[in-house]
């Protein structure tokens, strides 16, 4: 990933799309950043985190202000470099299945076995309000 996202950085260069230009030099930065870390984790793990973190922080802002359209931008952009997004009907399909597995299973049990399967491909926030409504 870090070899494309470089790539994709000259390109960006080449083509003067400075949202785009800026975006992926954070990415790089926090590649970079994870590969000189004591306890590095995988690349996608990277991006992912960063682009949670720029979901987490649009609440900070008004919609529609200029900071949220740049950091909208900047979460379009990044998306290239994300695992392909669940859908809800999946997420529910998949919250089914928990449950018929594990005979008498509660919220905790659910989110447990959840949580990995859907990590970086859906919104865990809204991942666990479908737990409680499946449960009720």
């Amino acid at each position: 990933m870090f070899d494309q996202v470089s790539s994709d950085i000259k390109d960006a260069m080449k083509n003067k799309e400075k949202e785009r230009l800026d975006a992926l030099r954070m990415l790089k930065s926090r590649l970079l950043e994870n590969k000189t870390s004591k306890k590095p984790i995988a690349e996608q793990e990277v991006a992912i985190k960063y682009c949670k973190m720029l979901k987490d922080s649009l609440e900070q802002f008004p919609q529609g202000s200029e900071q949220y359209v740049k950091v909208e931008t900047e979460i379009k952009f990044l998306s290239p470099y994300l695992p392909e997004q669940l859908s809800e009907d999946k997420v529910r399909e998949i919250i089914s299945q928990i449950i018929s597995d594990n005979e008498g299973a509660n919220f905790g049990t659910v989110m447990k076995a959840l949580s990995p399967q859907i990590k970086g491909k859906f919104d865990g926030k809204l991942a666990s309000q479908m737990v409680k409504e499946v449960l009720a």
